[in-house]
C-alpha cells in the first residue's frame, strides 16, 4: 500500500507530446459537449463503456426460507453478544439459502468471530438496526465476511466499529464489511462508520498470479463514514458499480482515502464504475487509484473538500473521468502521474483546488493566480486526453 506522495503543494503540468488540450475556462455549449462525448464513445473504446453491464438493482437467485435473528437467540439489546445468534440463524438456512431478518436494535458483535454469510443469502436489517463491534485489541477483524460466495445480498441498517474504543494501536484491518472472491454480491442502503480499517473491502482471495478476485459487485445508496484507514478499497476485482453512495471522513491512518482501488500485485482491478457519489472530507484524498488499475469510469460524482488531492492516478490506465464537480481539495483537483497512460478526462468541473497553499498563505481560495491548481498531468505520462473541462479563473 503506497502510504504517501511527495508532492509540492501547487504542482505545476509538466509539457508532454503525448498530451492533448482543448480545456476551456467557460463552459461549453451543450451541443459541443455531446459532441465530444460522442466522439470519446467512438473512439478507442474503455473495457468499462464497452456493454452496460452496471445496473443498480441487479438480479439475485436468494433462496425463499425466511428466518428472523430474533428467533435464533440474537438480543439486540446493546450489551448481549449476539455473534453466535446470528452464525446459528444464518447456519440454519437450507442449501439453497434465504432471508435473515434483523428487527430494530443494537446487536453486540465480536468481530474478531465475524457473521459469515451463505451463498443465495439475504441479510435483510431494518433502518434502525445496528451490528456493533465490541472492543477488541487486534489488528484485523472483520464484522460481516462474504469470501467465496455467489448471490448475496445486504441490506438496511448499519455496521459500527470499535475504532473509538479499540484496546491495541497496531494494524489497519478492521473492516466493517469485507467481501472477498465473491460474485454477484448486492450491498444497498447501508451505513457503515468507525472502523478501525476500511469501512468496506472488495477484494479477492489467493497468491499473486493465482488469485480469484470478486466480480459482479454492486454498491447502491451506502454510506462509509469515519473510518480509519479508508470508506471504500478495492483490491482485485471484475466489474464493481459504486453509485448513489458517500465516502467521508476517513482518517487515522495513511492512506486515508474516501476510495482507494490499490490491487497491488495480487491480481487486477477491472471495470470499476464509480457514479453519482460522492468523496468529501477524508484526510488523504479523495480518489486514488495505483497500478494494475483499468476500465475505471468516474462519472457524475462530486469529489470535494478532501485533504489531498480529488484524484490521484499513479498508474491506472484505459480509464475515464467525466461530468464530475472536483473543487475546494487540498492538493490539485485531479494528478495523473507515473505510468498513468490512455486517460480521458472530459467535461468537469474543476475548480478552487490546491487550498492547503491558500489557506498556509492566508489568502481566499477564490483568489485569481496564474500557478496551475486543478490539473496536474506529469511528462512520464501518455494518452492523456482533456477536453471541455471548465477550470478555476485566472488573470
Amino acid at each position: 500500500m503506497i502510504r504517501s506522495l511527495a508532492v509540492p503543494l501547487i504542482c505545476r503540468p509538466l509539457a508532454s507530446p503525448s498530451v492533448r488540450r482543448r480545456s476551456s475556462r467557460r463552459k461549453a455549449p451543450l451541443h459541443a459537449l455531446l459532441a465530444v462525448l460522442s466522439l470519446l464513445l467512438g473512439s478507442t473504446s474503455l473495457p468499462a463503456s464497452a456493454t452496460n453491464w452496471w445496473t443498480p438493482t441487479p438480479s439475485l437467485t436468494i433462496g425463499a426460507a425466511t428466518i428472523n435473528v430474533r428467533n435464533a437467540g440474537a438480543l439486540g439489546d446493546g450489551v448481549h453478544n449476539d455473534t453466535a445468534a446470528f452464525q446459528a440463524a444464518i447456519n440454519a438456512l437450507p442449501s439453497t439459502g434465504g432471508t435473515i431478518v434483523v428487527p430494530p436494535g443494537r446487536y453486540m458483535i465480536d468481530a474478531t468471530r465475524s457473521i459469515s454469510l451463505r451463498s443465495h443469502t439475504r441479510l435483510k436489517m431494518d433502518v434502525a438496526a445496528q451490528l456493533v463491534a465490541f472492543p477488541n485489541s487486534q489488528s484485523r477483524y472483520y464484522v460481516v465476511k462474504a469470501w467465496k460466495l455467489t448471490d448475496v445480498e445486504i441490506s438496511g441498517g448499519q455496521i459500527v466499529g470499535d475504532r473509538v474504543r479499540h484496546v491495541g494501536t497496531a494494524g489497519e484491518w478492521g473492516m466493517g464489511l469485507d467481501i472477498l472472491a465473491s460474485s454477484k454480491v448486492y450491498v444497498h442502503d447501508l451505513k457503515v462508520s468507525d472502523c478501525w480499517g476500511d469501512g468496506i473491502y472488495v477484494g479477492a482471495i489467493g497468491s499473486p498470479g493465482s488469485a480469484v478476485p470478486s466480480s459482479d459487485v454492486t454498491l447502491n445508496r451506502v454510506s462509509s463514514s469515519n473510518n480509519r484507514r479508508q470508506g471504500l478499497s478495492f483490491g482485485p476485482v471484475a466489474r464493481a458499480y459504486v453509485v448513489n453512495s458517500t465516502f467521508l471522513n476517513s482518517n487515522g491512518t495513511a492512506p486515508q482515502a474516501g476510495i482507494d482501488i490499490e490491487p497491488s500485485t495480487q491480481g487486477n482491478s477491472k471495470d470499476v464504475r464509480i457514479e453519482a457519489s460522492t468523496m468529501t472530507g477524508n484526510l488523504g484524498n479523495g480518489l486514488e487509484l495505483h497500478d494494475h488499475v483499468s476500465g475505471l469510469v468516474v462519472k457524475s460524482s462530486t469529489i470535494k473538500r478532501n485533504n489531498g488531492f480529488g484524484i490521484l492516478s499513479v498508474g491506472a490506465y484505459k480509464a475515464w473521468i467525466a461530468v464530475n464537480t472536483i473543487a475546494e481539495n487540498g492538493l490539485d483537483g485531479v494528478a495523473v502521474t507515473s505510468t498513468t497512460h490512455d486517460v480521458k478526462i472530459t467535461g468537469n468541473t474543476i475548480n478552487y483546488n490546491s487550498t492547503r497553499w491558500f489557506y498556509a498563505n492566508n489568502k481566499s481560495i477564490y483568489t485569481l493566480t496564474s500557478s496551475a491548481r486543478d490539473l496536474r498531468i506529469d511528462s512520464t505520462t501518455s494518452g492523456i486526453y482533456l477536453a471541455s473541462n471548465v477550470l478555476s479563473p485566472k488573470p
